[in-house]
């Protein structure tokens, strides 16, 4: 099994390596402190991401969700082949636009 690094690079930019599946995503199951205050935008490089999975998605989705909630959006960056054929089929690509 790999692993999920979440990398804070700078102010609100962070890059995501390894797996992004239902075996890593729960390590960062509760990350609503991700923004500050002021944040208008949280980017998530993909760049590193090997392998995604529904679980990974679904995790995507949640945290758009809580940024939401704050007024605050996410964009991504990188997407893998992978992740944007998910997007697709599970028809939520408009989500992340």
């Amino acid at each position: 099994m790999s692993k999920l690094n979440l990398i804070h690079e700078s102010k609100n930019n962070f890059n995501l390596s390894g797996e992004l599946s239902r075996d890593t995503v729960i390590a960062y199951s509760n990350i609503k402190k991700i923004a500050s205050k002021g944040d208008d935008c949280i980017n998530f490089n993909l760049s590193g991401v090997l392998r995604v999975d529904t679980a990974g998605l679904a995790w995507l989705i949640h945290i758009l969700s809580e940024l939401r909630q704050q007024g605050i959006r996410l964009e991504l960056n990188n997407i893998p082949v992978q992740l944007q054929k998910l997007m697709q089929l599970g028809q939520v690509s408009h989500l992340f636009e």
